[in-house]
């Protein structure tokens, strides 16, 4: 976004030169009124007039010691009102729309219980008859027309969550599963991961079989495309809860996203005949986009090979199941991991070279060029590039959110208007929130609109800043001092890119994923310019690939991402410990409200910013890092033991669980149980009290033992029976057991069922370090009244209180270690 002074330049883009705030800023006789410059005619005293023998330095001093003695109340709420008056007039209202739209979204996602769609509905037409009366008094209707738009948010989220209307597996069950493939995904393991719409079941027949499930294979038959019909008889489980409570709800993402149940399928799928021969058109459709995905990611594979291929099938279709885990946490523990996922900077970089080459390619027909508006034909081939792009890759939630920003752009410069602004951005954000309120929650949608409000705001400033100020023409420079300019500048401003974008994205990525990239300036900095090329050369090889001469554009490709992969290993490998654990929920608010009004408001206002950031930082740290998680399954139990350690309760417990809690809980390295056997004698249970603090899990008779570094003893107890062996010590019990009860009947042992477990989620326990004879408290992640997502819980064998299913005749398992 250009400045202020740049709207005297000639040409077919002097339009677009122009900064927006200057459309809506009202011509003012005198500079904008400050509550420490003192109002027009008032008398000056003697301080006004320096002595004649000041340095600046101590001028300045005495300036700014007279405007701070000044301040009056008055003074200050005159000039507060002239500010927001020149903020409205700017345009900060509508800037203000996505915000209160989001605010009323987040409103609604964090209800403790589902409200029925009277009360939104009852409370958005109050708002409008409000706002309505009262457009005789500005400040009231301006009030009422933010609650009204908050009330708007809420009801949009409302009606998702009634469009959405997924039906969720309610219990693991085995079962015929046939339906129609809607994708297949192979993934780095060799398995192969399909997506298949259910048509019907069998053996048992489900009375509520969820229309979409995901399952994963071994081998499919060569033949399986999307759109095949398929049999087998598949493992399904119903879609987990958060690992901990205030972490990432996957039942909430499979709800929105259609998935009623995942698993695996119990020897290999098969095709099937469809019964009268036809596809409906929708399906035929999505099924042939799919199929072409899969044929381009499968060509790409074959030409580049190796990893390499794996992450360029990645950005050119979307298909990125196959790129090693070790590259992904390079990549993640590096800061670069954005660079997989298809989204604003992927697109901009295919819309950019689609203008640079078409406007370069009108720049050789002068004539034609003079007469015609060549840029907008470019915008317009930019835009449809960018939409092929769209379906190509999936139509990923990422992907469509930056679509929509960019065609916002993209528009603006057909109608000859700047592309960058805050005002589009704005209409981005109101297009997905209107569309997929649920997004506003996710880390994606908050990460990316805050480090793109940040960059526009930032670039707008510092274009203002500069707009007004004569800068004498350049000297002539030899050629490598023309390049060495340009190097530094391009260095240095992708440098800020990436600081801004940092700071503006680091609370929020801590927040949701407990972890930051302390070298991540350094890793952006060494791989973008790569990535520039790369996104070049993808370019080049999409357009090239329907006339099959896009191998030497893909063999460059591939030998760029070998060395963008060769410089995130090497940063990894050097990049400190960046688990970095808890923070506070009101810490990643406060600095959210700041950086509303940094990127947004345009005069001295901005200043409030300050305290809401300083605030947020002070407050990082106001958060109690649990004691003891629990997973909702009830069979695994994990501990900080001191030493950056944690002791879990499973010699193979499972690892995505544990990479989260260690992320959470700030430890490096994980300690298994030491199992005893009964008749050894090394070990008894009634040796808990001798353990010292920060002692890992014993397990002995069906009882593993752990001692917290407070002094608080854990039990993790895999029958029922076994429970009363450990009332008499232990603080805290959790029984690996549907059918287990509290056996202590002692209000200072906390027992954790497994049916508690089934039904509220995930648990976090916090021990008093201060009184031994309090009891310990324990927060679950689903506690309270179930929402839509969460509903399927209660159907559950163990939320039940019944002991897994068993066949006929067959013996019960024995749980195992």
């Amino acid at each position: 976004m250009a400045g202020r002074g740049r709207g005297l330049d000639q040409g077919e883009d002097a339009s677009v030169g122009v900064s927006e705030r200057s459309l809506f800023a009202m011509p003012l006789a005198t500079p904008l009124p400050s509550p420490l410059v003192p109002a027009p005619g008032s008398r000056p005293s003697q301080a006004d007039n320096p002595a004649p023998l000041q340095s600046p330095a101590s001028g300045r001093i005495v300036r700014v010691r007279r405007q701070l003695g000044q301040v009056s109340l008055p003074r200050l709420r005159h000039g507060v009102a002239k500010a927001a008056e020149l903020e409205l007039d700017r345009g900060i209202a509508f800037l203000l729309v996505p915000v209160c739209l989001a605010t009323g979204a987040i409103g609604y996602y964090s209800l403790d219980a589902e409200p029925d769609f009277a009360r939104p509905v009852t409370v958005v037409v109050l708002m409008a008859v409000c706002a309505l009366v009262s457009r005789s008094w500005p400040k009231t209707h301006l009030g009422f027309m933010a609650a009204l738009l908050c009330a708007l948010g809420l009801l949009a989220a409302k009606v998702e969550t009634w469009r959405a209307g997924t039906q969720m597996l309610g219990s693991e069950i085995s079962t015929q599963v046939t339906g129609r493939v809607v994708s297949l995904d192979r993934m780095e393991t060799g398995r192969i991961r399909l997506t298949i719409d259910v048509t019907s079941t069998d053996r048992p027949k489900l009375r509520y079989a969820p229309e979409r499930v995901r399952l994963s294979a071994r081998d499919i038959p060569v033949e399986m495309t999307a759109g095949s019909l398929v049999t087998g008889y598949a493992k399904l489980l119903p879609p987990t809860g958060p690992v901990r409570p205030d972490s990432y709800d996957f039942s909430f993402d499979s709800y929105f996203a259609g998935i009623g149940g995942s698993g695996f399928f119990l020897g290999n799928p098969k095709l099937i005949a469809a019964a009268d021969g036809k596809m409906p058109l929708t399906a035929r459709l999505f099924s042939g986009i799919e199929n072409a995905r899969e044929a381009i990611a499968d060509h790409i594979r074959a030409t580049v090979g190796g990893a390499e291929g794996e992450i360029a099938a990645a950005l050119i279709v979307g298909v990125r199941a196959g790129i090693p885990d070790e590259i992904n946490e390079a990549m993640r523990r590096t800061g670069i991991y954005h660079i997989i996922s298809i989204s604003g900077l992927h697109m901009a970089l295919v819309a950019g070279t689609i203008m640079g080459l078409l406007r370069g390619a009108f720049a050789l027909f002068p004539d034609f060029s003079a007469r015609r508006p060549v840029k907008k034909y470019a915008a317009t081939a930019a835009l449809l590039s960018i939409a092929a792009y769209l379906v190509i890759s999936g139509v990923v939630v990422a992907a469509e959110r930056s679509f929509i920003m960019l065609a916002v752009m993209l528009t603006a410069v057909l109608f000859d208007r700047a592309a960058l602004t805050m005002r589009n951005l704005a209409i981005s954000a109101i297009a997905v929130i209107v569309v997929s309120p649920h997004e506003v929650v996710g880390p994606s949608f908050q990460m990316s609109f805050a480090a793109t409000a940040a960059l526009v705001g930032a670039y707008a400033g510092w274009a203002d800043h500069h707009a007004g100020k004569t800068r004498p023409p350049p000297p002539k420079r030899s050629l490598p001092g023309f390049l060495t300019r340009k190097f530094l500048l391009a260095t240095g401003g992708l440098a800020m890119t990436s600081i801004i974008a940092g700071c503006a994205t680091a609370l929020f990525a801590i927040w949701h994923f407990q972890r930051v990239s302390p070298l991540s300036l350094f890793a952006n900095l060494a791989v973008m310019p790569i990535v520039s090329v790369v996104m070049f050369l993808a370019v080049a090889s999409a357009l090239l690939m329907p006339f099959g001469l896009d191998a030497p554009s893909l063999y460059l490709m591939g030998k760029g991402l070998t060395a963008m992969i060769a410089i995130s290993a090497w940063i990894s490998e050097r990049s400190p410990v960046d688990a970095v654990g808890l923070i506070s929920q009101q810490s990643v608010l406060l600095v959210t409200i700041a950086l509303v009004i940094a990127t947004m408001a345009t005069t001295w206002l901005r200043l409030a910013a300050v305290p809401f950031a300083l605030a947020g930082l002070l407050t990082v740290s106001d958060t109690r890092t649990p004691d003891v998680l629990i997973s909702e399954d009830a069979r695994l139990v994990a501990l900080p033991i001191g030493g950056g350690e944690l002791a879990v309760s499973r010699a193979r417990p499972n690892e995505f669980t544990v990479d989260n809690w260690k992320r959470a809980l700030a430890a490096e390295t994980i300690v298994v149980p030491e199992m005893f056997n009964e008749a050894d004698g090394r070990f008894d249970i009634a040796d808990a009290v001798n353990l010292p603090p920060g002692a890992p899990f014993y397990c002995t008779d069906g009882v593993c033992l752990a001692r917290h570094p407070s002094g608080a003893i854990i039990a993790h107890v895999e029958d029922r029976k076994d429970t009363w062996k450990a009332c008499g010590f232990a603080d805290l019990i959790v029984v690996n057991d549907a059918t287990g009860y509290d056996a202590c009947h002692n209000p200072l042992v906390l027992v954790v069922t497994k049916r508690q477990l089934a039904r509220k989620g995930s648990a976090a326990v916090f021990f008093d370090r201060q009184s031994a004879s309090s009891p310990p408290i324990v927060s679950f992640a689903v506690d309270g009244p179930y929402r839509p997502w969460h509903e399927q819980r209660k159907y559950s064998r163990e939320a039940r209180g019944l002991p897994p299913y068993q066949k006929p005749g067959k013996p019960a398992a024995v749980p195992a270690q």
